[in-house]
């Protein structure tokens, strides 16, 4: 596959290096594509953990295949054709209850490893178990860890943002400009604390001038719990407005004179 990709696995390992520092990797580096034992091929489990998250969300349905627990495969060559089953290393699909996936991995150097990926109602985990004895352990360890998580993690869900009235634009078209909040705010809290006291404060910019596209930024949302500030959303615009010309000018002079 790596040459495949990029001709030769030394460029195919190079894009990987690229790739993992573009995802804040910062304590891997790759030596080779198979994940074999080698001097100077390292990571971590935190880098594990940012390289699973960035799988499972932008290709989720990689779940559709990682919970497969058996599968019978075909092989054929030119002797003919022989048919063998395949059964998930991933043991957390039978003995875990909210197990999604994800991967496991196992060398002499490394041990057992394991990226267990795991959801419970509406939260979703990454734990990740690095140089465990056996098989047995990494999965005991991951469950726990994961056990841990579901009972420590409290989400906050907002469903759908409060609307924002029409904010004052100058120079534009229009005297006011259509906002919104660009996402929801999602935020889990590991400390018991009451997430009903979530609140939010909107901020907009002082002055807001056109020309504006839709998407722009022209605001924040910012979340407090306890009055501290756990996070912040993007406030855009709902829509483009353009500067005010000279001739548009005279037209609304105009229409005014007409009305």
């Amino acid at each position: 596959m790596a040459e495949h990709i990029c001709g030769n696995e030394e460029e195919f390992v190079a894009q990987m290096n690229k790739r993992a520092e573009g995802l804040e990797m910062s304590n891997t580096h790759f030596v080779n594509c198979n994940g074999l034992d080698a001097d100077g091929h390292l990571t971590t489990a935190k880098d594990i953990a940012l390289m699973s998250r960035e799988l499972i969300t932008k290709y989720p349905q990689i779940h559709d295949y990682c919970t497969i627990w058996m599968e019978n495969i075909t092989h054929t060559t030119k002797k003919g054709t022989s048919e063998f089953g395949l059964t998930n290393t991933n043991k957390l699909i039978r003995q875990y209850e909210y197990a999604t996936g994800l991967k496991t991995g196992s060398t002499s150097k490394a041990k057992f490893c394991v990226s267990a990926t795991a959801k419970k109602d509406d939260t979703e985990l990454i734990a990740v178990i690095m140089a465990a004895e056996d098989s047995k352990a990494r999965v005991r360890d991951a469950i726990n860890l994961c056990n841990y998580g579901f009972g420590k993690c409290n989400k906050y869900q907002e469903d759908t943002p409060e609307a924002i009235k029409p904010v004052k634009i100058a120079k534009g078209v229009k005297e006011t400009l259509k906002v919104e909040q660009a996402e929801s705010f999602t935020y889990i809290d590991t400390t018991g604390a009451d997430l009903k006291g979530m609140k939010r404060k909107v901020s907009m910019e002082k002055k807001i001038k056109a020309p504006v596209k839709k998407g722009d930024k022209v605001g924040e949302a910012r979340y407090y719990l306890n009055d501290a500030e756990v996070g912040t959303r993007d406030i855009i615009a709902a829509e483009s407005v353009k500067r005010i010309s000279y001739q548009s000018a005279v037209l609304d002079i105009v229409e005014g004179w007409l009305l």
